[in-house]
């Protein structure tokens, strides 16, 4: 019988006894146009950028609070996804003791935000499928286990993940497991966002970088049970989103329906780039795709990747990762970016 998830059996010590650091724009809640500002040593005079930021983005979260039907408090935002993670793994993983499961070939920052904070990694591979292998995780975990990551949809290979097999992970998993869903926007898969207070060992990332957009401006999303964003919250830098980050993610988002017509598009683009792909004579297979992106097989990727770079077109070549052997990634551009690859493909020899 699987024991109840208790999360401060899995809270560091040293952080489980912080006591965090309080900023000057923390203990201040109110109408900050009639306030006068003698606190942070800021320079005085106004340009837009001479405050520091709120430092918990509560404008930003109240909108994305409405768009993804979720409460402000079970929201954290980062300096991109990449810190999200990297928060993750330095409130719940003891260095040089705890271990976290990946499922390769998946997003290479787990291992790499892993080796930083000198985390062990246990992988077990996705099976021919690109699916989990439960037995196989569940058997992989040991009371130093602390995170599972699950990428669905999957990079680098673009398909969503069984939800009933993810399901059965979390029910199962005696850590947290962190869901990311950059590319959800693009799939026809629910969000486990909505779960959330359903799995108390459940954490949610998403991204502006992907459908939004918003790339350029790097912001990541966490979403969590109230318990989770608070230990988060607990150690996060106090300004850790900045201001210009924040003015423009608010103003993208205002715009009415932008990201649901530029993801439309990109689907469309999407469909098109497959059907011609599969007129290219050295692919032999092009994967299933839930995402911005086509994972595809060819006859050599490293030569057709350079090939492609001699033509001033830059894709990934995936060729190194387990199961994507001779594989290259092409992200689904504009129609005009799509029309030049097919038809520096269809010219290679």
């Amino acid at each position: 019988m699987k024991t109840i998830f208790n999360l401060n059996d899995i809270i560091r010590p040293t952080i489980k006894a912080l006591k965090p650091y309080s900023s000057a724009r923390d203990e201040f809640h109110g109408n900050s146009d009639a306030m006068v500002f003698l606190d942070a040593n800021e320079n005085p005079f106004e340009n837009g950028v001479n405050r520091y930021p709120d430092p918990q983005q509560r404008k930003l979260k109240s909108i994305l609070s409405e768009i993804k039907g979720v409460s402000e408090k079970n929201i954290l935002l980062g300096n991109g996804s990449d810190e999200v993670l990297d928060l993750v793994f330095r409130a719940f993983c003891e260095p040089n003791q705890d271990n976290i499961i990946t499922l390769p070939p998946t997003y290479g920052m787990y291992s790499v935000l892993a080796n930083v904070n000198a985390i062990e990694i246990k992988a077990v591979q996705l099976d021919g499928k690109f699916q989990p292998k439960i037995d196989a995780i569940l058997k992989a975990q040991n009371k130093n286990t602390k995170l599972l990551f699950i990428c669905s949809p999957n990079n680098p290979t673009a398909n969503s993940f069984d939800s009933n097999n993810i399901e059965k992970l979390i029910d199962n998993f005696d850590g947290i497991v962190v869901i990311d869903e950059a590319y959800i926007d693009f799939s026809n898969e629910e969000s486990w966002i909505k779960k959330i207070n359903e799995f108390p060992n459940l954490i949610v990332t998403q991204t502006l970088s992907k459908a939004y957009g918003m790339a350029g401006i790097r912001l990541g999303i966490c979403f969590a049970s109230e318990a989770i964003i608070s230990v988060l919250n607990k150690i996060k830098p106090p300004y850790n989103v900045n201001e210009l980050t924040q003015q423009k993610a608010i103003e993208q988002l205002a715009i009415p329906n932008l990201a649901k017509n530029q993801i439309e598009t990109i689907l469309k683009e999407r469909e098109m780039l497959i059907s011609q792909l599969q007129q290219i004579s050295f692919v032999s297979k092009i994967y299933p795709t839930d995402a911005n992106f086509v994972l595809v097989k060819v006859d050599n990727a490293t030569n057709r990747y350079n090939q492609l770079i001699d033509k001033g077109i830059v894709i990934r070549n995936r060729a190194t990762q387990h199961g994507c052997e001779n594989c290259l990634r092409f992200t689904v551009g504009t129609k005009n970016e799509n029309e030049k690859l097919i038809s520096a493909l269809k010219s290679l020899k």
